[in-house]
C-alpha cells in the first residue's frame, strides 16, 4: 500500500522511458529525465550534483532537464546552463534526440554517479559535477538502451548500450571490451543475478519478441513472448519483470512464468523493494502495484497524462526510499510505503470494498444464467430437433475428448498446416472449440463455432516459427438437443519443427545447397530419439538404425530440409535457410547436454548478400563522411554572408544586402536537401548494420557455447578490419 508524499510539476514535456535519479556526488540522489525537445522521459537512478539529489530527464526539445530543489548548482561553463524561469531547473543541450538516459557509477574511483546520453549516433558520458564531457563515443548502431553495472567476472563497471541488433560495453575511459550480437533492435535491457550465482548476467528484449539473458556475451537463455519486449525489471531471488508492447506485464523466474496480465496500453514496470511490489505505468496514466509473486493488484492510482517513466530513491532526504513517478505532461509524485496502522485500516476498506465487488460480480453472474436458462426454456418449442435423450444435459460418465495432431498438406485455395483434430469417443457430440496460443492466433485466441456440429471438429494451426506452442483446448461437448453442454478442458504441445512434413523415403526432392557439419560424439538412435520428439511425424522413426538420412519440406514455402547421420558422428544439416539450421543446432544441443559445439557451415547465397551488404554499408559510410564535409564548409559560408548581410544592413546598402541574403537563402535550401539525403543515408546505414549483424548471430547460432563466443568475436575483428575473406572463413569454419 503506497500514500502520496509530494507533487512537483516541472512544466516540461518528458519522453517516455527516459527519467533517472541518482547522487552525483556519491551522497544523495538526483532525479533525471529527458524532455520532449526530442528527450522524453526515459528514467534511471545515478548520483551527480553534490550534496542533494536531483531529478533528470529528457525534453522533447532535445534537452536534459536536471532538478536541484535544495541547491542551486553552482555551474561552471559549459553545457549544462540554469533554467532561468525555473532556478530549481538546469538544462544540458544535446542537440541530438534522445533514445536512452541512464546514470550510475561507471568510475568506481569517483565517489559520484557519471550521466550517459545515448543518441542514434553516438553516447555521451557527462560529469554533471563539473559540467564537462568525459567521452563522446560514436555508436554506429545507435544507443536505444542503456545500464550501468557490473557484468560476471569483470572487473570495472561497464555502461551496456543496446542498439541496433548489438550490445556494447564502455568503460569509464571510452574503451569498449564488450561486444556481442542480438537477434534484433534491442529494446531494454537489465543487469540482474538471474542464474543465482552472484554475478550479473545481461538480461536484453528486443523487437523480435525475444527476451536473451547473456553471461558475458554467450545467450544462456531464450524466451520467447508475443509481442516486442519494452520493458524489464529485476525483482529479488533471480525474478525479473517484463512489459510487451501489447500492454502485457508479468514475472519470470528463468524461463518459468509466475503470472502475467495483459491490459490495452502499457509503458513501464519496475521493482519497489519496500513494498515488495512491481509498480507499473500505464499510457492512460494509470499507476498500478502488483504482488510480485501473484500478480494481485494491491495498489492503483492515476495521473493527468502518460507514465514517462518509474524510478526509486531518498528524494526528501529523511532516510525513507520513495517511490517517484513522472508523467510526459511534467507532474511528479513521490509515494512512501503506507505506515501499519494506517496499511490496516486501508487494507480493512479494501477488503470490505473487494468483498462487496467480488459479490456483485458473482451476482450478475447468476441472473446472466439464470436468463439464459430462460431463453433456451422460451426457445426450445421452436426448435426442431429430435426427440430429447438427456433433458438435463447429462452425458456417459466415460466421455473422452480425443486429439490428434497431423500435418495438412493442403489442396486448392487452402495452405499447407498443422492439423488438431478432436473428437468424442461416443455419440455426443462437440458444439465449439476454444484454442488458446501465444503467439499463433491474433489475439491469442481462437474460436470454433461450427453451423453443422457432430462428434469431430478439426482446427488448422500454423505456427509462425519454429518454437514449440503449448495448446490450451476447452470443448464444449453434450447431447445433440441439449441446451447445457460439458466443457472439456486439456493441453497438448506442438513440437518445435511441427511445420515440416517428412518426404517418403522414395520420393526424390532437390537438396539444397547450404550445408552445416557437425561432429558429435553421439549415437545415431539419440538423434532419432531427437527427432521423433522435436518433429511431428505420423510414426516415429525407427530407433534401431544405424544410419539417419531424412529429408522434410517446409509448410510455409516448400524449402527442403536435410538430415543425414552416420555411424562416425558426423552430422550433415542440409538448407538453404541458416536460421533454421541455428534453430536444428540449438534444440539438438539442448536435448543432447551439448556446452560446447563447433561446425562448419557452407551458405553462398548467405555469404554471397553478406558481401554485398559490407559493400554497401562502405559506400553509405563514403557518403555520409563527404555529406558531413559539405555541411562543414557551407557553415564558413554561412558565417561570412551573415557577417556581410548586417555588415551590409547597418550601412543601409540594401542591394549588397540583399544579394548576400539571396546567397544565404540558396546556400539553406541546399541545407536542406542536404539533410535529407543524409536522413535518408542513414536509415539505409541503420538497416544495412542491422543486416550484417544479423548474419553475425546467424553464424553464432550454428555453434554453442566458447565456439559460439569465438566466431562472434573474429566476425568483429574482421569487419573492423574491413577484411571480407577472413569474415567468410570465421563463419564458415568457425575460426579466423
Amino acid at each position: 500500500m503506497l500514500l502520496p508524499v509530494f507533487t512537483l510539476n516541472f512544466n516540461q514535456k518528458m519522453l517516455v522511458g527516459r527519467v533517472c535519479i541518482g547522487e552525483y556526488d556519491g551522497e544523495h540522489p538526483c532525479l533525471t529525465a529527458a524532455t520532449t525537445a526530442e528527450k522524453v522521459g526515459w528514467e534511471g537512478i545515478g548520483e551527480y550534483d553534490g550534496e542533494h539529489p536531483c531529478l533528470t530527464a529528457a525534453t522533447t526539445a532535445e534537452k536534459v532537464l536536471i532538478h536541484n530543489p535544495h541547491q542551486r548548482l553552482g555551474l561552471q561553463a559549459g553545457r549544462l546552463v540554469a533554467n532561468q524561469a525555473n532556478q530549481d531547473l538546469s538544462m544540458l543541450n544535446i542537440n541530438q534526440r534522445i533514445l536512452s538516459l541512464a546514470a550510475g557509477r561507471l568510475n568506481p574511483t569517483l565517489n559520484r554517479d557519471i550521466l550517459l546520453v545515448g543518441s542514434p549516433t553516438n553516447l555521451l558520458a557527462y560529469d554533471v559535477e563539473n559540467n564537462s564531457d568525459i567521452f563522446y563515443k560514436e555508436v554506429a548502431d545507435g544507443a536505444n538502451a542503456v545500464q550501468i553495472g557490473y557484468i560476471g567476472d569483470r572487473e570495472r563497471p561497464l555502461a551496456v548500450v543496446g542498439g541496433n541488433c548489438s550490445l556494447q560495453g564502455f568503460d569509464f575511459e571510452g574503451n569498449d571490451p564488450f561486444w556481442t550480437v542480438t537477434g534484433d533492435n534491442v529494446t531494454s535491457l537489465i543487469l540482474a543475478d538471474y542464474s543465482k550465482n552472484g554475478k550479473n548476467e545481461l538480461i536484453v528484449g528486443s523487437e523480435d519478441f525475444e527476451i536473451r539473458v547473456f553471461a558475458e556475451d554467450e545467450i544462456i537463455t531464450e524466451i520467447t513472448e508475443t509481442e516486442a519486449v519494452t520493458a524489464l525489471t529485476p525483482i529479488q531471488d533471480g525474478r525479473f519483470g517484463y512489459a510487451l508492447a501489447n500492454g502485457t506485464v508479468g514475472v519470470y523466474e528463468k524461463t518459468t512464468r509466475w503470472w502475467r496480465i495483459k491490459v490495452n496500453n502499457g509503458t513501464v514496470g519496475v521493482y519497489e523493494k519496500t513494498t515488495r511490489c512491481m509498480i507499473t505505468g500505464w499510457s492512460s496514466g494509470k499507476l498500478d502495484a502488483r504482488n510480485d509473486k501473484s500478480g494481485e493488484v494491491v495498489f492503483k492510482d492515476n495521473m493527468g497524462a502518460s507514465i514517462a517513466g518509474l524510478t526509486q530513491g531518498d528524494y526528501r532526504q529523511d532516510g525513507k526510499m520513495e517511490l517517484i513517478v513522472s508523467s510526459t505532461d511534467g507532474e511528479v509524485r513521490g509515494y512512501l510505503p503506507a505506515p501499519p496502522e494506517t496499511k490496516k485500516n486501508l487494507m480493512n476498506l479494501n477488503v470490505e470494498q473487494e468483498t462487496i465487488r467480488e459479490l456483485s460480480s458473482r451476482k450478475q453472474n447468476l441472473l446472466l444464467e439464470l436468463k439464459n436458462y430462460e431463453t433456451n426454456q422460451k426457445n426450445s418449442g421452436f426448435l426442431k430437433l429430435p426427440a430429447p435423450v438427456d433433458e438435463d444435459g447429462k452425458i456417459p460418465a466415460q466421455t473422452q475428448l480425443q486429439t490428434v495432431l497431423a500435418i495438412n498438406l493442403g489442396s486448392e485455395g487452402k495452405q499447407p498446416h498443422v492439423e488438431v483434430t478432436l473428437s468424442t469417443s461416443n455419440n455426443t457430440i462437440i458444439r465449439a472449440v476454444l484454442i488458446f496460443a501465444e503467439g499463433i492466433f491474433e489475439g491469442e485466441s481462437f474460436v470454433v463455432h461450427p453451423k453443422d456440429f457432430g462428434k469431430n471438429i478439426s482446427v488448422p494451426v500454423s505456427p509462425p516459427r519454429d518454437i514449440p506452442v503449448d495448446l490450451h483446448i476447452k470443448a464444449f461437448v453434450g447431447q445433440a438437443n441439449a441446451s447445457q453442454y460439458h466443457v472439456f478442458e486439456l493441453t497438448r504441445q506442438l513440437p518445435r519443427f511441427s511445420m515440416y512434413s517428412l518426404v517418403p523415403s522414395d520420393d526424390e526432392v532437390p537438396e539444397p545447397e547450404g550445408e552445416l557439419m557437425l561432429v558429435l560424439k553421439e549415437r545415431v538412435q539419440r538423434i532419432i530419439m531427437w527427432l521423433n520428439q522435436n518433429f511431428l511425424l505420423t510414426e516415429d522413426l525407427e530407433n534401431s538404425a544405424a544410419a539417419l538420412d531424412v529429408k522434410f519440406l517446409s509448410l510455409r514455402d516448400g524449402a527442403v530440409l536435410s538430415i543425414n547421420a552416420d555411424g562416425t558422428g558426423v552430422v550433415k544439416i542440409r538448407t538453404n535457410n541458416m536460421d533454421l539450421a541455428g534453430d536444428i543446432v540449438q534444440s539438438l544441443a539442448n536435448y543432447l547436454g551439448l556446452e560446447d559445439l563447433g561446425s562448419t557451415a557452407k551458405f553462398p547465397a548467405e555469404m554471397f548478400k553478406l558481401e554485398g551488404l559490407l559493400s554497401r554499408a562502405e559506400e553509405l559510410q563514403f557518403v555520409r563522411l563527404k555529406l558531413s564535409a559539405d555541411m562543414a564548409d557551407h557553415s564558413g559560408v554561412i558565417r561570412s554572408l551573415v557577417v556581410r548581410g548586417e555588415d551590409s544592413r547597418i550601412l543601409k546598402d540594401m542591394q549588397s544586402m540583399k544579394k548576400w541574403y539571396g546567397q544565404l537563402h540558396d546556400i539553406n535550401r541546399d541545407l536542406v536537401s542536404g539533410y535529407k539525403i543524409r536522413v535518408t543515408n542513414h536509415e539505409e546505414l541503420m538497416d544495412t548494420l542491422k543486416e550484417v549483424n544479423q548474419v553475425i548471430q546467424r553464424a553464432g547460432r550454428l555453434r554453442i557455447g566458447k565456439s559460439k563466443t569465438l566466431v562472434i568475436n573474429e566476425c568483429r575483428d574482421a569487419i573492423k578490419n574491413k577484411n571480407i575473406s577472413q569474415l567468410i572463413k570465421v563463419i564458415s569454419t568457425g575460426q579466423s
